[in-house]
């Protein structure tokens, strides 16, 4: 394993989330050219954008001290997607975000992952907040944050007028 950024090794029942490595575009670039989920809100991008996508991720650890996760699988270190905390120069707080791969979805990897991130950001980073920006019409992705214990009262982010705020608890839930 070769990590491009100082992301620590996270650990769950199922998954393993760490940084991003060079072996991970392919399933990157699939999934940043042609994911259903990314076709439905007309976000696909070009295999050289999702390169520069997948670039500027490895400078977000560097520059933050942290990021997008790689969640693989324990049991075959199959990539799955990715999990992580954002924090764009022009956002009033930090996102706790996750995309996963095409055929990974419906089986708990998002909730799992986004748990051990949250918590990881409250003990290793001391972050007392967390939003999660999820477009209106992004069901699946409001359920994850359901499930974690996130909450909205329906206001919609400054930087995306589409996307609903979601709060976080951050009291190890």
């Amino acid at each position: 394993m070769n990590s491009l950024t100082t992301a620590p090794f996270l650990t769950t029942e199922r998954l393993v989330l760490r940084g991003p490595e060079r072996d991970d575009l392919p399933a990157f670039t699939r999934f940043m050219t042609s994911a259903p989920s990314l076709e439905a809100q007309g976000e696909t991008t070009t295999a050289e954008q999702a390169w520069y996508s997948f670039l500027t991720g490895i400078g977000h650890w560097h520059w933050h001290g942290f990021g997008f996760f790689t969640v693989v699988l324990s049991q075959t270190m199959q990539p799955v997607g990715r999990v992580g905390l954002l924090k764009h120069s022009d956002w009033p707080d930090i996102e706790l975000a996750w995309h996963l791969f095409d055929g990974a979805e419906g089986n708990g990897y998002a909730t799992e992952a986004a748990v051990a991130v949250r918590t990881w950001a409250g003990a290793a980073l001391g972050l007392d907040k967390l939003h999660s920006y999820i477009d209106v019409e992004n069901t699946q992705s409001q359920a994850v944050a359901k499930r974690v214990g996130a909450t909205t009262d329906g206001t919609r982010a400054a930087h995306d007028p589409d996307a609903e705020v979601w709060v976080h608890p951050m009291d190890g839930r």
